[in-house]
């Protein structure tokens, strides 16, 4: 089997409200979707949490999102072309400055929540974030959806698309996520996660809501580090690629 990154979105903490536990899913994820301030993360958490994943050798990626502290990242906001591509790149350059001083680098960019689900089919948010991130480092890698807008835009400017399944979320049939607000858009049992995703790794494909199977590109598995007995499932779904033969390793 063909080697597969496993990441999470961490950092989403703030002052002193702690949400999940960075530490444990540090010590079972390759890649690490680090909060840049503007959905979640305050400078002291983000710097903790990027100096255990320097120590553990875990990537470190920047999360980029709308400004949206109160809904998590999770509302839309029609926001100008401008202002986001700065917004992108200030979120980048904050986390590349707390990286560096862990003594470590943002590896990758992966845009977070509504932002995420926005740019599979909004060209133009999609321009922005691939402009920011060029911005910044052509270098850097976006992890997105395969067939996504922001990844036609991505490539058309040179940058590397590495494409994620998620483990724990439920597909659309048109290969797009379930909305949070639907029934079942969040799996729970750990056992059925490490499954499902050893079948998308191995096949390619996943069983939509509607029972149907779609195609999937699987480089990089997401693990959301906020849900309940998000350690748990992080550690069925490695245990289980390993098992299956797959080389569990950063993709950066």
């Amino acid at each position: 089997m063909a080697a597969i990154d496993l990441n999470a979105d961490l950092g989403e903490g703030f002052g002193v409200w702690r949400l999940g536990d960075d530490d444990a899913m540090l010590g079972i994820v390759t890649s690490a979707n680090v909060a840049c301030g503007f959905h979640a993360g305050d400078p002291a958490g983000l710097l903790r949490v990027c100096r255990s994943a320097a120590e553990r050798g875990v990537r470190i990626g920047a999360q980029v999102s709308y400004r949206d502290l109160a809904g998590f990242g999770r509302r839309y906001i029609d926001v100008a072309h401008d202002d986001l591509v700065a917004d992108v790149v200030y979120q980048i350059g904050a986390l590349q400055a707390i990286a560096a001083a862990s003594g470590s680098a943002v590896c990758y960019v992966k845009p977070h929540g509504a932002l995420y689900n926005t740019i599979v089919t909004d060209r133009d948010q999609g321009a922005a974030v691939a402009e920011a991130v060029r911005l910044v480092d052509p270098a850097l890698p976006v992890l997105g959806m395969a067939g996504s807008a922001f990844f036609d835009e991505a490539a058309r400017l040179g940058l590397r698309t590495v494409a994620e399944a998620f483990a724990d979320r439920a597909y659309r049939p048109d290969g797009q996520l379930v909305s949070r607000r639907e029934p079942g858009a969040v799996l729970r049992d750990p056992a059925e996660i490490a499954e499902r995703v050893a079948t998308m790794v191995t096949s390619r494909r996943v069983t939509a809501v509607d029972g149907t199977q779609i195609d999937v590109t699987v480089e990089s598995v997401c693990v959301h580090g906020d849900s309940p007995g998000a350690v748990q499932i992080a550690t069925a779904v490695r245990d289980r690629l390993a098992a299956a033969g797959a080389d569990v390793r950063a993709f950066c």
